[in-house]
């Protein structure tokens, strides 16, 4: 074969539509497109949903809740579709049953974001199973039957309820060692609290003793004796003030 001998399928191409080539043509005078009205413009090709300025359905309807646009979409297989297979031989139960067995087995067809194991149904076969995700309720039915579950999505083993009793423990004992102890803490607030010995002594020493206000105030007062002389030193004599009698009477001849 040569490239001057190459040809697309016969109906795979079609020539193009030529209007307004005259009537003769079947498609001339209005191009096919009738006479006047919104499709005969040019542009007046409406959107989809339009219905002619009414409100459109797709607004009408009530809408509710939103779809997470980074969602992850997994596989689900559950315990009994598990059971089956590996009754039929299409698993093997000795060997690790990863996604790619499962795939391999029919399971499912897309792998999507991973593969997540479910609780339906019953699995009587000790098995190993890694997979990206699994619900506890599966995990603990894996184990009941003597298997076991790896979770390679959540970066470690699936939790399981005899895996989280320890960890919930480590935890509390970590958070416990934070704090301190109460014994130590209630010897901090007693050594904070002054004591109340020591209290009184203070306020003791702070008022006055009773005997040495009380001398005040009496040697503050004056004597009494002292008090009655002042008076009697400032009135004038008797008989200084009064004149004499004899001495200014004239004398009669």
């Amino acid at each position: 074969m040569r490239l001057n001998e190459l040809r697309d399928n016969p109906g795979a191409t079609q020539p193009r539509k030529r209007v307004g080539r005259g009537i003769g043509s079947g498609t001339g005078k209005t191009a096919a497109r009738g006479h006047k009205g919104q499709k005969s413009r040019s542009g007046g090709n409406p959107p989809p949903g339009f219905e002619g300025g009414q409100m459109p359905l797709y607004r009408r309807l009530p809408k509710r809740g939103f779809k997470n646009p980074t969602r992850k979409e997994f596989a689900e297989v559950n315990l009994r579709t598990l059971q089956r297979a590996i009754d039929t031989g299409k698993l093997d139960a000795a060997q690790t049953i990863d996604e790619s067995a499962m795939q391999t087995a029919g399971l499912f067809k897309r792998r999507r974001d991973g593969v997540r194991v479910l609780a339906k149904g019953e699995l009587s076969t000790k098995v190993t199973i890694q997979v990206t995700g699994a619900s506890k309720a599966a995990v603990s039915a894996v184990e009941k039957a003597g298997g076991n579950v790896i979770v390679t999505g959540g970066g470690g083993r699936a939790v399981s309820d005899s895996e989280a009793k320890p960890k919930s423990k480590a935890a509390k004992s970590k958070r416990g060692g934070a704090q301190p102890e109460p014994e130590a803490a209630e010897s901090k607030s007693d050594a904070a609290k002054p004591k109340p010995e020591a209290a009184k002594a203070k306020s003791d020493a702070a008022k006055p003793k009773p005997e040495a206000a009380k001398s005040k105030p009496d040697a503050a007062k004056p004597k009494p004796e002292a008090a009655k002389s002042k008076p009697d030193a400032s009135k004038p004599k008797s008989d200084a003030s009064k004149p004499k009698s004899d001495a200014e009477k004239p004398k009669q001849d």
